[in-house]
């Protein structure tokens, strides 16, 4: 029922459902008060309105964006509960007393702040609004750009201004209770100054110095720092902010490039959620100052999802343009008709070549390239035997499996997540399994934002998992090694508390005017973040055991990560069974569709050296019987050849194949400019007919 009441609420948690209730019983026992009239009740249904209300804020919560919509926003929250002082004074008979004449007053004119504070706030933050906001790119030495308001000012202003009537209300409800108007003036005063404070404090920034420079300035900044760096390859990438992992699996590749990476955004948001680069990063949300940047130098873009507003660069004819995508798997989106406006289309393996070549949608088989998948690097291949922690039966330790199940798309297919039909049976039957198996769970971050039904199964899958390592953990036949897990756990703490250090704090994270200044990499931090990122991932699964089932929510660990402590894999068609199968361990995908064994692996490569489930999971014993007895595994061989064609050969690496790839690719682009300027220069070029021209041969039209 509480899951029902979340999933309507659309809230994030149970504390914040909760929070919610508060919040709009508050008010109703706020009115109440002031009738009866109390004022020790109305203090306390003042406190949870402001606790909840506050609450709420800091999660970001949707219901307080939909409580705007319906005209019941923040300043109207405040204005009621004044209003309702306002009704418990003059129901204690305080309507004659100077008292009740100053609250109004007060109130009156604090309002009357909101006008001039919302405005200057507006104003600054629209001129620190920068056309283009960056990371790497040095742009504090060319020109000046201002610290923002100190203290936080700009951080959840009107928030923080409505906050101030906090003094007035505490003081006026001890003057009612005391019968003093002392108290309330004070209150009163206090309340007055600082909002009158918070305005003047604001006022120099909208003047002088405190300006930003303009935008046309910012672009020649950014234009001049372009022809100084350079760029020679592109990433350009556009999307929602839950779509940012689809340029971070790029980023490490980018930073391994032989020539010089650019890293090129076009929403605010994908930069808000960037993972931490050494590549310099220019994000630029309005296409017309795209297409007025200067990216002669670049001879190669890559382009990782296809979306509309690749068109901006995509008309740029001096470079070559690339669809590399964000993953490699056998569905439809892998062979977008789309792909024909690239150059190229770049590969891990064969298969990627196949698909379009079978799916022939106009890409030709001369425009495809095959490089492999650089960001497969860290994922550790199994020899045959599991080795250390995460044993099987060959060293008595419990082996471990990873559910890694995909979300459920957009179109209501059945086969694109096992969650529905299978994954309760899925789990189930890896927890009772004998020789007990230990289980991981990691959903994908999608999983339930389209289909409740994915997300109550997702719900019930947690429960199962939890509940059983609950029970593992009193179990005497799995002995932790107490003391390695203490020391682990303090492992975690120093590293995270270091990494939090080197990070800074969100008090250094600054406005955007600031970090497009200030975001300068310090390459002697970010290596040592990269380090103890390391050091963390190898801290943690000591300290969770190496048989306790673990459900793994969040962006730690990576899914790699839980890839290399892992024996075996059960998952859906996606890219992630393409990239386990770099491993080289066993593997089982659910045919949720119920296309048939045969079928099923001929519209799916990447599950042809897999054990094929159906909903029922009754073929999970074939995969912990590959994991126990390797040596008598009947598809190891079937595997190691599919894992090439999937992916490509081991040598050379990947990302060598791509740097070649890249080199190519710019060589060719280069002597197409050549040419080109060789042709204007001889006169032989020929002009392009003018849309007149072709408006008049169309016979369409007249």
């Amino acid at each position: 029922m509480i899951s029902t009441a979340i999933r309507v609420a659309r809230v994030g948690s149970a504390a914040e459902l909760a929070a919610a209730a508060l919040m709009m019983l508050g008010y109703p026992a706020l009115m109440l008060a002031a009738l009866i009239p109390s004022v020790p009740a109305f203090a306390a249904a003042t406190v949870v309105t402001y606790v909840a209300d506050h609450y709420l804020h800091r999660q970001a919560s949707y219901l307080i964006n939909r409580l705007s919509k319906v005209r019941a926003g923040l300043s109207i929250r405040f204005l009621i509960r004044q209003l309702l002082l306002i009704l418990l004074l003059a129901r204690m008979d305080l309507s004659d007393n100077l008292i009740f004449y100053g609250a109004i007053a007060c109130f009156i004119a604090f309002y009357g702040l909101q006008a001039p504070h919302g405005a200057v706030v507006t104003l600054i933050r629209n001129r620190r609004r920068m056309p283009v906001a960056t990371r790497n790119v040095d742009l504090g030495s060319r020109i000046h750009i201002p610290d923002a308001p100190k203290f936080g000012l700009l951080e959840r202003s009107a928030e923080k201004m409505l906050h101030l009537d906090l003094f007035a209300v505490v003081g006026l409800l001890i003057s009612a209770e005391l019968d003093s108007a002392v108290a309330g003036f004070i209150g009163i005063g206090i309340t007055l100054f600082l909002g009158t404070l918070y305005v003047v404090a604001l006022l120099p920034y909208i003047r002088g110095t405190k300006i930003p420079p303009t935008p046309e300035v910012i672009l020649e900044a950014v234009d001049d720092w372009l022809h100084e760096y350079k760029p020679q390859t592109v990433l350009c990438f556009s999307g929602s902010k839950d779509s940012a992992y689809q340029v971070n699996m790029w980023l490490e590749t980018m930073e391994q490039l032989d020539t010089r990476p650019l890293v090129l955004l076009r929403e605010r948001v994908i930069l808000q959620n960037l993972a931490p680069t050494k590549a310099p990063v220019i994000c630029v949300p309005g296409g017309v100052h795209l297409m007025n940047m200067d990216l002669s130098s670049v001879r190669v873009a890559l382009y990782a999802a296809n979306v509309g507003k690749n068109i901006h660069l995509l008309r740029v004819p001096t470079m070559k343009h690339v669809f590399i995508g964000h993953g490699d798997s056998d569905k439809l989106a892998s062979v977008n008709p789309f792909s024909k406006v690239y150059d190229e289309v770049w590969t891990a393996g064969r298969a990627g070549r196949d698909r379009y070549a079978i799916a022939d949608v106009g890409v030709r088989d001369d425009d495809i390239v095959e490089v492999g998948r650089p960001q497969l690097a860290p994922i550790q291949t199994w020899q045959g035997v599991p080795e250390g922690p995460r044993g099987g039966a060959a060293d008595g330790r419990c082996p471990t499996v990873l559910y890694a199940p995909t979300w459920e798309g957009w179109d209501n297919d059945p086969g694109n997540t096992s969650l529905l039909l299978a994954g309760e049976n899925i789990v189930k039957k890896l927890l009772k399994a004998d020789p007990p198996v230990r289980v991981l769970y990691k959903p994908h971050p999608f999983t339930g934002t389209v289909s409740p039904a994915a997300g109550s199964a997702h719900r019930k899958i947690v429960a199962l998992v939890e509940k059983a390592a609950a029970q593992r953990a009193s179990d005497p036949r799995f002995q932790a090694d107490t003391a390695a897990q203490a020391k682990a756990k303090a492992d975690l703490a120093r590293i995270e508390a270091r990494i939090s250090e080197l990070s800074g704090g969100p008090a250094d994270k600054g406005d955007e005017a600031e970090l497009t200044r200030d975001g300068v990499v310090d390459l002697a931090k970010y290596e040592e973040i990269a380090r103890l990122r390391a050091e963390w991932n190898d801290a943690y699964w000591t300290s969770v055991g190496t048989f306790e089932h673990r459900v793994i929510a969040g962006a730690e660990p990576r899914l790699y990560d839980c890839f290399n402590v892992s024996d075996a894999m059960v998952s859906d068609i996606s890219s992630v069974v393409s990239d386990f199968i770099a491993s080289g361990k066993p593997y089982a995908v659910t045919d949720s569709a119920k296309l048939g064994v045969e079928e099923f692996k001929r519209q799916n490569t990447a599950v042809r050296a897999a054990v094929i489930l159906s909903n029922k999971a009754t073929e999970l014993g074939e995969l912990l019987a590959a994991v126990r007895t390797p040596d008598a595994d009947p598809m190891a061989e079937d595997r190691k050849e599919l894992k090439e064609y999937l992916l490509g050969p081991d040598e050379p690496t990947s990302i060598e194949q791509f740097n070649t790839a890249v080199e190519n690719l710019a060589l060719k682009s280069e002597t197409r400019n050549v040419g080109q300027e060789r042709a204007a220069a001889s006169g032989d070029a020929v002009s392009p007919p003018s849309a007149e021209a072709h408006l008049s041969a169309d016979p369409t039209v007249g």
